[in-house]
């Protein structure tokens, strides 16, 4: 598994000043993606325990917030474990904090069982699609996307829409 970029300090990815990863590698190649440098699945940088101390050593300052998870693919099946490892360590360290997550997939139908989801609370789910891009939405690209409260639409087992 690889990554292309850790963002110390992010305010665009999630509420509050936040620590972002994005994970190498896409599968779904939107058009006019923000973030086609990600797509290769064999470029950016190895992700190794180390690259997981070193956002948990980010995160420890009372100024951020959470940490935004985006890609390329986070859930990728090449990617999804290297996701979970870190979403389960940041919720260990941090459980007052908030874990936001970017993903093409869609909840209901390909995510709703994935480990990784017990520590993300909220996730932004489906694909971008151009010609439903807005400047307007709040967290998304298009308006097909959602966000999601992932704890509550857990816990009530339904989908809850944030916005």
């Amino acid at each position: 598994m690889r990554y292309n970029l850790i963002r110390k300090m992010d305010i665009s990815n999630g509420p509050g000043v936040r620590v972002s990863i994005f994970m190498q590698g896409c599968h779904f190649h939107c058009k006019n993606c923000f973030n086609p440098e990600t797509w290769d699945f064999k470029g950016g940088k190895e992700f190794t325990d180390d690259t997981i101390n070193k956002i948990l050593d980010l995160c420890n300052k009372d100024e951020i917030k959470g940490l935004s998870i985006l890609g390329g693919e986070p859930m990728n099946p090449v990617n999804i474990e290297g996701t979970t490892k870190l979403a389960k360590a940041f919720k260990e360290k941090y459980p007052n904090k908030n874990i936001w997550m970017w993903s093409g997939y869609n909840f209901e139908k390909e995510l709703k069982d994935k480990e990784a989801l017990k520590y993300v609370d909220v996730l932004v789910d489906g694909t971008y699609n151009d010609e439903l891009h807005s400047p307007i939405l709040k967290w998304k690209g298009s308006s097909n996307q959602r966000v999601i409260d992932l704890k509550k639409s857990l816990k009530e087992d339904k989908t809850i829409i944030l916005e």
